[in-house]
């Protein structure tokens, strides 16, 4: 025990050595100008954000290979009526500029549903392009934007 309590002092003295070896000997500076604006513009948000009839056949397409695919569904979008936008850019104007839109979808079934989408700027595959992110209300299986597409809404 007594070898054990011996070693590990050893240990913690050495570990101390080399982290006060490696620690810088200044104290810490506030970046200079070059080091605060050199590669670090951010991002560059121009709030072009598409109107809501262009995410139509994109919500279209997604929806069917998503209830084909996951859910071994047959059901298709067949329309849209009462597409409207609800906000665009519900929040600070430094957040990413989204354009939040709402419809009616009849499906293959013959039934009538609300649809809840947003249009995102630079919101697409690795930030290029726009990205669509969108809810059928009742038909949220995994509920991702549960309760009844809630949290697809502003």
């Amino acid at each position: 025990m007594r070898n054990l309590l011996i070693s590990l002092k050893k240990l913690s003295l050495g570990a101390a050595l080399v982290f006060g070896v490696l620690a810088p000997g200044s104290t810490a500076q506030a970046a200079n100008p070059l080091e605060l604006n050199f590669w670090l513009s951010g991002p560059r948000y121009d709030g072009r954000v598409a109107p809501c009839e262009a995410a139509i056949p994109v919500i279209t397409e997604r929806f069917q290979e998503k209830e084909s695919t996951f859910w071994n569904s047959p059901l298709v979008i067949t329309g849209f009526t009462r597409v409207h936008e609800t906000a665009f850019r519900p929040w600070q104007s430094d957040n990413i500029p989204r354009r939040y839109c709402s419809g009616t979808v009849m499906l293959s079934d013959g039934k009538a549903r609300a649809v809840h989408y947003s249009i995102i700027e630079d919101g697409g595959f690795a930030g290029f392009n726009q990205g669509v992110e969108w809810c059928v209300t009742g038909l949220d299986r995994d509920w991702t934007y549960n309760p009844a597409c809630r949290a697809a809404r502003p």
